[in-house]
């Protein structure tokens, strides 16, 4: 009989330990029997969900709100600490754009609000701007750029780390308007930078292009400025 159970939930992909799970509940009647193995089964999907979107997103580290010096960081009149906390930015499809000194905690904040929405079966993808222009590229030549777009489109969340660190070729900052273009008003971008959006046009070059994508970028979004010198050599020091 166990066989046969697991050739039926090979056929219906249901859970591999659907088994085990059968065995451990505890039931007075079938109905209650259903409902917890059909409780189970829902709890151990979600988390497989939330578990393949972590692998996804690329974060470069683990990092938590709870962790978080908030000491540092100025927050608009519009944005309040706990709207930050509950990710109601992503409710209305608004950006945040953190910026300040390099090493002041910008990184940290973005892969925290990122892992906190992935916890809340959100989507969320992490990049370096280079990072995300050189996957782009790379799937143009590979034929496969639709097919990345697509991937992108299902996010609800794009973390762009170090937005202006380096100078884009042209192809670049049109590939990265495309991006942009397709997240207005459709999903939440978290943009890192230590970059003032007058001197944007540095790094992309094309002024038209540079204020298209600050138009998109600043409209519904919320700027977050961070103060004091790098978090990282504070460390450091006190190692």
């Amino acid at each position: 009989m166990k066989e046969a159970i697991t050739q039926l939930q090979q056929r219906m992909k249901l859970s591999s330990n659907i088994v085990s799970i059968c065995e451990s509940i505890t039931y007075e009647t079938k109905d209650q029997f259903v409902h917890d193995l059909l409780q189970r089964l829902f709890e151990e999907r979600q988390l497989n969900i939330v578990e393949r979107n972590m692998r996804q997103a690329a974060f470069p580290g683990k990092k938590t709100l709870e962790s978080y010096d908030f000491s540092r960081v100025t927050f608009p009149d519009k944005l309040t600490l706990d709207s930050l906390k509950d990710l109601n930015f992503l409710d209305y499809q608004e950006n945040l754009i953190f910026y300040g000194n390099i090493g002041a905690g910008k990184t940290h904040l973005g892969i925290a609000l990122g892992i906190k929405a992935i916890n809340r079966q959100k989507v969320v993808y992490f990049f370096t701007v280079h990072e995300l222009i050189n996957k782009l590229i790379d799937s143009r030549e590979k034929g496969t750029y639709e097919q990345f777009m697509k991937k992108l489109k299902k996010a609800h969340l794009l973390v762009l780390d170090e937005w202006g660190y380096l100078p884009l070729h042209q192809e670049g900052a049109r590939l990265l308007f495309e991006v942009i273009s397709m997240c207005y008003e459709q999903k939440s971008i978290i943009i890192t930078t230590n970059i003032e959006f007058s001197h944007w046009k540095n790094f992309l070059f094309d002024e038209k292009l540079t204020a298209a994508i600050i138009d998109r970028v600043i409209h519904h979004s919320h700027l977050l400025f961070f103060d004091g010198p790098s978090r990282r050599k504070e460390e450091a020091l006190l190692r």
